[in-house]
């Protein structure tokens, strides 16, 4: 191996562990939460930042999941609808049915 080639290739093994990072940052999860039996399931859930819950209603009953504090809503979710939100910064959110508030429920997002 000649020392030009050499050069060429460390370079590219030192950029692979960074593409390879930001690669995996780029693909955000999302976690699913039913709403059945007049209650999210699960309750609460941990998600890293970036990445996105999805609340899907299987009740007959309309429900939201309605964060007060952060300014963050499904919207109405009739039976069979589905709702995602995206978590971009860390902390602990509560939530509601905005029409049942006696449904809770909790996202909180790592950094």
């Amino acid at each position: 191996m000649t020392n030009l080639t050499r050069r060429k290739a460390l370079i590219l093994a030192a950029g692979t562990p960074l593409a390879l990072g930001l690669a995996a940052r780029a693909r955000a999860a999302t976690t699913d939460v039913a709403i059945q039996g007049m209650a999210f399931a699960p309750a609460t859930i941990t998600i890293a930042t970036g990445d996105s819950v999805r609340w899907t209603n299987a009740d007959g009953a309309p429900h939201t999941a309605t964060f007060r504090d952060a300014g963050l809503d499904t919207g109405r979710l009739n039976r069979g609808d589905t709702g995602e939100l995206s978590f971009d910064t860390p902390g602990t959110y509560d939530y509601v049915c905005a029409i049942h508030p006696s449904m809770r429920g909790q996202v909180i997002v790592t950094g």
